[in-house]
């Protein structure tokens, strides 16, 4: 499921929102705010995976409330007016909505979001990690003004901070400007699961889990109340 948040100040844009949402069966709407004050109150406490967001509202523009993220959701901007177009680049979003948004145009712009959340078939290994491609069995990375390697199986798990990403490996350490999302986007989502807002842990690496922690090597890693049923059920 694609937990959704809305944010629109016009009650008709959130209501169509909502009506389109509801007619895909992998989208989950979170919340419809009207506020960008609210929204970014949602955005603290609640997990969320796909942001909707008018650009042109009082407080804050669209726009403006991105900018105040450190690690946000994708994002769909939905707008009726189309000179934001190049601006929509410049903060990242996966589509840009001219309204009034056609429901086949929603729903592409939804595909997107979903390719960058799963990883197709032929990317993910039968057994972890033994493909003889080794192309499949990595990833790059942007680490200190390079772009590095890495091994899936070498990572123990991701750890999220204010203003940077931090990859785990036995050996090291590596820094990312990715968000947690691009990156848990990256990961084999047979391999790997997100348990925590702040934390993905590879399954393979998990040497215990004790009611609300997971045990990899000397690291305890918590489970977040959000994610615990999911986690619980891939893991049994």
């Amino acid at each position: 499921m694609i937990r959704c948040l809305v944010v629109d100040d016009e009650r008709f844009a959130l209501e169509v929102l909502e009506n389109y949402i509801e007619k895909v069966p992998f989208l989950q709407l979170v919340h419809l705010c009207s506020s960008p004050l609210k929204a970014l109150q949602v955005l603290s406490q609640t997990p969320i995976d796909l942001l909707l967001l008018d650009i042109e509202m009082p407080e804050l523009t669209g726009l403006q409330l991105l900018r105040t993220l450190k690690d946000p959701p994708f994002v769909i901007l939905t707008t009726a007016y189309q000179q934001f177009a190049l601006e929509s680049y410049e903060v990242n979003a996966v589509d840009y909505l001219v309204k009034p948004i056609p429901f086949e145009r929603f729903l592409t712009a939804i595909h997107k979001v979903q390719e960058r959340l799963q990883v197709s078939p032929r990317e993910v290994p039968s057994h972890p990690f033994e493909l003889t491609d080794s192309s499949s069995n990595s990833i790059f990375i942007k680490s200190e003004y390079k772009m590095v390697r890495v091994d899936l199986a070498d990572i123990l798990f991701v750890e999220g901070k204010k203003d940077y990403v931090l990859i785990h490996t036995r050996e090291k350490k590596l820094i990312t400007q990715l968000t947690l999302n691009n990156l848990e986007g990256k990961l084999p989502t047979s391999h790997f699961l997100r348990v925590h807002r702040s934390f993905i842990v590879a399954l393979h690496k998990i040497d215990s889990v004790d009611r609300n922690r997971i045990q990899i090597g000397a690291v305890d890693i918590p489970i977040g109340d959000f994610y615990r049923d999911n986690f619980l059920k891939k893991i049994t």
